[in-house]
């Protein structure tokens, strides 16, 4: 039961890393797979150190750098939207002055 639980979370990560490469034209679609991946991530950390029977204070802590940079791409994002009109990655040009 813990093989195919580790399984499952490992190909639910490939597969918001999938969604992360097929969708990049827009910037929302690729944050909310990157959330994916963390939350996937975590689900697999928590397990892994639930079953090792250590502290989960480690867990606490990527709750809180998650949190942090989800908060810091959405203001991206808004400051993105309202100098370009647009979440299209293809809109943003480094050379453009």
């Amino acid at each position: 039961m813990k093989m195919l639980f580790i399984l499952f979370s490992c190909f639910l990560v490939i597969l918001g890393m999938a969604c992360f490469v097929i969708q990049r034209k827009h910037l929302l679609m690729v944050l909310l797979s990157l959330e994916f991946i963390v939350l996937m991530s975590f689900l697999l950390l928590s397990y892994s150190l639930g079953s090792l029977y250590v502290e989960n204070y480690f867990c606490l802590l990527f709750l809180t750098f998650s949190v942090c940079e989800g908060s810091l791409g959405l203001s991206i994002l808004v400051s993105i939207v309202r100098t370009h009109g647009g979440d299209y990655l293809n809109s943003l040009v480094v050379l453009r002055c």
